[in-house]
């Protein structure tokens, strides 16, 4: 087998997106695209991956680092001209060469390898990635020779009304014998009213030096979307998404409403979970089987394990371990660990803090900056007070220990195991064992208040 080449081409400007960020580093489901490019390359093992950097170079390294040799494209001259800037690295190398381009992220490393063996087999100079295309308006249309080689690329504004029916489209990718790539470079010319050097022109060339350009058709003409506006992207990410939720169901997941249902590229899933309607699950996220995610529920970077169950909530950075739950209208902050078997009701925030297996924090609470020991009861409304304006206090919860509803825990305060605070109490002092606490103020009834009042024999009063 021949050694095998790719070119990504990341250097243009991609004004029609009208973003202070780099085109090629527009996400879709969260993964910036030139990084699905270069994920799915990566797939093919080639001996050597070229990225042609220009606008925004120093991102690009920085996402991509040493996955990849980098060129620069000072100017933006055309895509033939990109490519011959990698010419130092590969223009007396033997081989085959791939050049894509690192704004189309829904090609798969399946159609690449079909790509490279059929040049291979071909034995063509150059091999064009094509798709039919059901409206294919504005794309540049493959017209073939009677043996099946390619005769020409004529473009929109070129074709005549026969040329207007073929519905075999350029996709823009393309394979070359590599040798014989760098030698067509130098002789692409400008003369257009771009001023632009064109890739396409390199298949032209080859074809008049009577060398074969052979045109290979995927099945998938959605795979060819490159993204150039907003709207682009927005079909990309759509597409992306709905080949995500097919790989996860076809896993044993159930998506109860997958057009509704938006997971990022490499989040992992567990068997037999179940997924509500406008759910988000992001980043690195990782979730266990047997799984409930309910309506409404947005997941980040979450560890989720087995049998946990979470209704309308947001964890962020967090973990659940097995058989707890959360929600609804909760929210897990970084940092925050919850123990097996946990129940974290309605309207609670955990940040930083570790809460302990089968202890239960019902509604309505705040827990920062604590670890919570097994078996614990909170009540409704207590505050982990953890903050005095300048550091962060952080507090400690002993086994089988008591928290009555509104209590206020002011940091730092340890509470031994068996301990008890009272409802409504405010805690600034530690609890020893099988202690309780209280902390407020006695209740003071006063006698016959009501017709000491002014307008006590107000009708409005009675």
């Amino acid at each position: 087998m021949s050694n095998r080449y790719v070119i990504i081409l990341a250097a243009g400007k991609g004004t029609r997106m009208k973003s202070k960020l780099y085109k090629v580093l527009q996400p879709v489901a969260g993964k910036a695209m030139v990084d699905h490019v270069m994920t799915q390359v990566e797939q093919l093992k080639p001996d050597l991956i070229e990225t042609v950097i220009g606008t925004g170079a120093e991102k690009v390294e920085d996402l991509l680092k040493d996955r990849t040799n980098y060129v620069l494209q000072k100017e933006q001259l055309g895509t033939a001209h990109a490519v011959l800037q990698t010419e130092k690295d590969l223009g007396t190398k033997k081989g085959m060469t791939l050049v894509v381009s690192g704004d189309t992220p829904l090609f798969t490393a399946e159609t690449f390898e079909n790509l490279f063996n059929y040049h291979e087999k071909e034995h063509a100079a150059a091999t064009i990635l094509t798709a039919a295309a059901d409206e294919p308006f504005s794309y540049g249309r493959i017209v073939r020779e009677d043996d099946g080689s390619v005769s020409k690329i004529v473009e929109e504004r070129d074709a005549t009304e026969a040329e207007k029916e073929i519905h075999e489209v350029n996709t823009g990718i393309y394979c070359f014998d590599n040798e014989l790539l760098f030698k067509s470079l130098h002789e692409v010319k400008n003369n257009n009213a771009q001023g632009e050097y064109y890739l396409p022109d390199v298949a032209s060339i080859l074809k008049e030096q009577g060398k074969k350009v052979a045109a290979y058709q995927m099945n998938d003409f959605s795979q060819s979307i490159g993204v150039n506006d907003r709207i682009a992207l927005s079909e990309a990410e759509k597409l992306m998404r709905k080949r995500i939720n097919e790989v996860h169901m076809r896993d044993g997941v159930t998506l109860v409403d997958p057009d509704n249902t938006y997971i990022d590229y490499g989040v992992k899933i567990g068997n037999d979970t179940v997924i509500e309607p406008n759910v988000k699950i992001s980043g690195q996220t990782k979730i266990g089987s047997d799984c409930l995610i309910g309506s409404g529920s947005r997941l980040e970077d979450a560890t989720i394990e087995d049998n946990v169950k979470i209704i309308s909530s947001t964890v962020e950075s967090a973990i659940m371990h097995k058989g707890s739950d959360l929600g609804p209208n909760s929210h897990l902050r970084p940092k925050a660990e919850i123990g097996q078997d946990v129940h974290i009701g309605n309207f609670c925030e955990v940040k930083n803090a570790k809460i302990g297996d089968r202890t239960k924090v019902g509604h309505l609470t705040y827990v920062g900056d604590a670890t919570l020991g097994t078996d614990i009861n909170v009540g409704c409304g207590v505050v982990f007070v953890n903050y005095d304006g300048v550091k962060k206090w952080h507090s400690n919860i002993g086994n089988h220990s008591f928290i009555g509803s509104n209590s206020n825990i002011i940091a730092p305060v340890e509470m031994a195991d068996h301990s008890f605070i009272a409802a409504g109490s405010t805690i600034t002092s530690d609890i020893p064992k099988h202690a309780m606490a209280i902390a407020r103020q006695r209740q003071t009834n006063k006698e016959d208040f009501w017709n000491r009042l002014p307008l006590s024999n107000s009708e409005d009063w009675k």
